[in-house]
């Protein structure tokens, strides 16, 4: 059974004092005080609101979130989750005010992302389950998939390729999650474009066996370095046998 075993903290400011949940839903495992595992699925979220400083996270009214998540910033790693349907809900984290709600089903031993975007008070939660078992450790590839966060109305260009051969190139409407696709560890090249007010490349090393989501972010036009478009990517986690 493949199984994920190792979350990273690159390439994003995470959030301080969670414990990354390694070996989270081994079917053998067994715990020490019961001698059985506790049911469980995992959930690693992201702020990617240009406009909110920090935001926080709620499941069925309990805080997953206990310190802010600040912009471009994410939990580090899969957090575990009770099962079964949960309002999830995203808040301003200064205010309280709540940005987006919406009910998600967990699954026992599953993956899920939850993607907070939005500007100017148009707000959503974007949740999907992370098919990381579907993923080979044989082939010796990377894994990549994108989100495109960047709060706009035109359908810009991703592209993403390895020794010059694409991989992936599709126009990407706002909130658009891609599936994980293979490519050969190394350098890829990463262009997001619409010819116009969004035209951004980036270049970035992926190992073989990780797992990496990609996140397009900004607001098109934006002036100020942080809240501008920009490329950025984090570790999901490592793959083995």
């Amino acid at each position: 059974m493949k199984r994920l075993f190792s979350f990273s903290r690159l390439h994003l400011i995470p959030v301080a004092g969670f414990v990354l949940l390694i070996f989270l839903f081994s079917a053998c495992k067994k715990t020490v005080d019961t001698g059985a595992r506790q049911p469980a699925a995992g959930l690693m979220a992201f702020n990617l609101v240009p406009d909110k400083a920090s935001i926080g996270v709620a499941l069925s009214g309990n805080n997953f979130t206990n310190v802010p998540l600040f912009y471009t910033s994410y939990t580090g790693g899969y957090q575990g989750v009770f099962l079964g349907n949960r309002d999830v809900s995203s808040y301003d984290f200064s205010s309280h005010t709540t940005l987006a709600t919406t009910t998600q089903l967990f699954k026992d031993s599953a993956y899920y992302s939850l993607f907070v975007l939005g500007n100017n008070g148009n707000y959503s939660n974007i949740i999907v389950q992370d098919n990381l078992d579907s993923l080979s450790s044989t082939t010796g590839e990377a894994y990549v998939r994108f989100v495109n966060a960047i709060p706009d109305s035109s359908k810009p260009m991703v592209t993403i390729s390895t020794n010059g051969t694409n991989v992936i190139n599709s126009n990407a409407a706002y909130a658009t999650v891609s599936d994980f696709t293979g490519v050969t560890p190394g350098d890829i090249s990463i262009t997001v474009t619409n010819e116009s007010t969004i035209n951004t490349h980036r270049t970035i090393s992926v190992e073989g066996g990780k797992i990496y989501t990609i996140l397009l972010t900004g607001i098109p036009g934006e002036t100020d370095a942080i809240k501008a478009v920009q490329i950025k990517f984090i570790t999901n986690g490592t793959i083995k046998p």
